[in-house]
């Protein structure tokens, strides 16, 4: 018994010690929103702060995330318009960037699911909140790719929201919104 727990901490350590944590590369990458509510959607950016991808070998393992919410902002509205937006996502009616300047999304699970296809649990923390995700991620050479419905509402993002104001009409903007990150690491 004990040799076989010698050997299952050998392997462990062998496996941590294989683990390889590649940066992202911030300026190559790109994290897209997009928001819906009843009368349309609204899309936009948000920066990577850092981030990192684990891998042992050639088979994900891990990663972590900080996304600048400072920079979060539209892409399908110019000018006053799109000025107001940006401002009103920054402000405490979305994500409160000024006390809340990070959102951060760090790796518990991952599972592979087929060739470069896996299925990643992790903790998204937005306004000091944190709850499990899960979402699909391809990873292809330096590239990965990753899929993820987010619900607002359990980050106490309220404004506009069906689940805390009732009779909005054609006035609610939805809890889901969708992000989609490209990643160069």
């Amino acid at each position: 018994m004990k040799r076989l727990t010698l050997i299952m901490v050998a392997f462990a350590t062998f496996t941590t010690m294989n683990a390889q944590k590649k940066d992202i590369k911030k300026d190559d990458s790109q994290v897209q929103w997009k928001g819906y509510k009843v009368t349309g959607s609204h899309e936009g950016t948000i920066a990577i702060k850092s981030g990192n991808l684990v891998f042992n070998g050639e088979t994900l393992t891990g990663g972590s995330f900080v996304m600048d919410m400072t920079t979060i902002g539209s892409t399908d509205l110019s000018g006053e318009y799109k000025g107001k937006l940006d401002g009103h996502l920054k402000s405490d009616d979305f994500f409160g960037v000024e006390k809340y300047p990070t959102s951060q999304l760090v790796f518990t699970e991952v599972k592979a699911t087929g060739k470069n296809a896996y299925e990643v649990i992790g903790d998204l923390t937005i306004k000091n909140t944190t709850h499990p995700v899960t979402f699909t991620m391809s990873v292809y050479g330096s590239k990965a790719t990753a899929n993820l419905k987010i619900d607002r509402s359990k980050y106490d993002v309220r404004y506009r929201s069906s689940s805390f104001f009732d009779n909005l009409q054609d006035k609610v903007i939805y809890d889901e919104f969708d992000i989609i990150a490209d990643l160069q690491f």
